[in-house]
């Protein structure tokens, strides 16, 4: 249980706040996470690493010499934002280029996928990557699609020791490609985690047995076993892991113990034992094996086995020295550099409106007043849509769709009273719920919104033609950004059939009114069909099993968003407006 808090909805804020008190001399805030307190000096490249919080010291606790430049700090298991990332990435740049490294998680690789694109924008040169070192979440023959869990603590490594180094970022990216496809992990859990404010684990394992295959976003594991001995459980993570061995590596591993927040130091020592005499045995000389908790669950107990097959340059990158707030090797050289101010990073961008007629000024308080009803159903939804995800996800779909809501209703608000048409509000208010709420819901639904808006524009009441075309392009926003397609078990599952249902009855004469007001029921049943469905990305595709009974959450909150403005248009049809 996670039983310190204030408010759980400020619970990041709150940490990071302490956090950087903690640890002044090491780093220094900036919107959307923390960067190192001394300016990257001219010529190295910044290697900046993110994710959700709830994993520390992943990912604010390698910020320093000899490891990462900044960290973008997401809510507790949710992705930072695209603009957060940006933030980050652009006050730890210097004048080589930044590289961004996260898990292989969906909401990640699309938020930090479009920061890169907006940082090139910006002339300054970005790259990407993520982790893929999780052998229970994918086939070997698909590990382009395995998560990213603890082998993240040793891609960082070797990453941000060949930048300190003086690598340009190709060398750089390099190195981090090379870590990364060296790099394998399994872990288990013998218990679930707990979000703060909640009174039950995200997963529960029954007594005397593990989980074997978890996240490390509260995601359960993926198959079941009775609880061995400490030595049985080495045997268990070190064959996994071994069967796995790259071709052609060498005999020499850097190997990580990890514990995900509640077993004991001591308990991993006695696994440790183990799994050293058993790499021995099969031949393999392990370098500087770090044991303890590096990737963290919250609370979750459990632990992790990481190995990294090293190569000479790889092995002194791994053995460089670093010091951090959480982490410390060696003699660094003293860091050098203009201590930072808050002025160095930028921020999010404040709300905008372009020129707008009346009739489009009534749209965007339509509009506007329509987001603030669906923040406050999701509000009433939090705890339900949290128990849905929890099923084969993380459980933080309620407190996101939360957050995003209601932050881009507050946005809307102030987008209609500077005068602003349906596409300055829509926009502004998706622009908001994606850099607010991160995560892979908030960038959907940020840029579903933006394009929308985008179809429906400032000028004049759009025709029921437009308003269909608005919805399709919306659709078709969300299907090129996310990947998806229906059957994947996506919120797709409900848009899909909801706008074709709009497009026929507006084809056929119907006006948009009418349309939405008969399509919301197909939405609703499309939502609830998806419990028979298997998830084929994101976080549940590795629990589809356990995912068949349960609908997708992102479906079932965003149908409920749909009814939602059914019940506003109903009820101006029952005034007469």
């Amino acid at each position: 249980m996670t039983r310190l808090f204030n408010d759980p909805a400020t619970f990041t804020e709150d940490m990071l706040a302490g956090f950087l008190d903690a640890n002044s001399g090491y780093v220094v805030g900036v919107p959307g996470g923390v960067v190192r307190s001394t300016r990257t000096r001219s010529g190295k490249v910044a290697v900046v690493v993110g994710g959700g919080s709830g994993h520390y010291p992943a990912f604010c606790g390698v910020v320093g010499h000899g490891f990462a430049d900044g960290a973008v700090v997401g809510n507790i298991f949710t992705s930072p934002s695209a603009q957060e990332a940006t933030s980050v990435a652009r006050a730890a740049h210097g004048d080589a280029g930044v590289l961004l490294i996260t898990g292989n998680y969906a909401g990640d690789v699309m938020n930090f996928g479009l920061a890169v694109q907006q940082l090139r924008a910006e002339s300054i040169d970005a790259r990407y990557l993520a982790v893929t070192d999780d052998i229970a979440s994918a086939a070997a023959q698909d590990i382009a699609k395995r998560r990213g869990i603890a082998g993240d603590f040793s891609v960082f490594r070797c990453a941000s020791a060949a930048a300190e180094e003086g690598y340009d970022l190709d060398g750089v990216q390099r190195v981090a490609r090379a870590a990364n496809n060296a790099t394998r992990t399994l872990g288990v859990a013998f218990d679930g985690c707990t979000m703060p404010g909640a009174d039950r684990a995200l997963f529960t394992v029954e007594e005397a047995t593990m989980a074997l295959g978890l996240g490390i976003h509260g995601e359960p594991g993926v198959s079941s076993h009775s609880l061995p001995s400490a030595a049985e459980l080495a045997e268990v993570l070190v064959r996994g892991v071994l069967a796995e061995r790259p071709a052609g590596a060498s005999g020499r591993v850097a190997v990580i113990l990890n514990g995900l927040g509640r077993t004991k130091y001591e308990e991993l020592f006695v696994v440790w034992k183990s799994v050293a005499e058993l790499l021995a045995e099969a031949g393999y000389t392990v370098v500087e094996p770090e044991v303890g908790e590096l990737v963290t669950s919250l609370d979750m107990a459990g632990c992790s086995l990481t190995l990294t097959w090293l190569d000479d340059e790889l092995e002194r990158l791994w053995t460089a020295p670093a010091d951090s707030p959480a982490y410390r090797k060696g003699r660094p050289a003293a860091a050098a550099g203009q201590r930072r101010d808050s002025s160095d990073a930028g921020s999010v961008a404040d709300c905008v409106v372009a020129d707008a007629d009346e009739s489009s000024r009534a749209g965007g308080r339509f509009a506007a007043a329509a987001i603030s009803a669906i923040a406050d159903r999701m509000v009433v939804a939090e705890a339900e849509l949290g128990r849905i995800d929890a099923v084969a996800g993380d459980g933080d779909h309620g407190r996101g769709m939360v957050k995003g809501s209601s932050t881009a209703a507050a946005t809307a608000r102030i987008a209609v009273s500077r005068g602003g048409g349906l596409e300055s509000v829509l926009a502004a208010a998706g622009e908001t719920w994606a850099a607010k709420a991160g995560g892979t819901s908030g960038v959907l639904w940020g840029t579903a919104l933006g394009a929308i808006g985008r179809t429906l524009g400032n000028q004049g009441w759009p025709d029921d033609a437009t308003l269909a075309a608005a919805l399709r392009a919306g659709y078709d926003a969300l299907a090129d950004l996310g990947g998806a397609q229906p059957g994947d078990k996506t919120m797709l599952d409900a848009l899909a059939p909801f706008v074709a249902a709009v497009e026929a009855a507006v084809a056929s004469g119907t006006d948009w009114r009418t349309a939405w007001l008969a399509s919301v029921e197909v939405a609703l049943k499309a939502a609830a069909a998806t419990a028979e469905l298997r998830p084929k990305i994101g976080r549940a595709r590795p629990l589809a099993e356990k995912s068949i009974g349960t609908p997708d959450a992102g479906a079932i909150s965003l149908a409920m968003c749909l009814a939602t403005v059914a019940d506003l248009l109903d009820s101006e049809r029952s005034n007469g407006q």
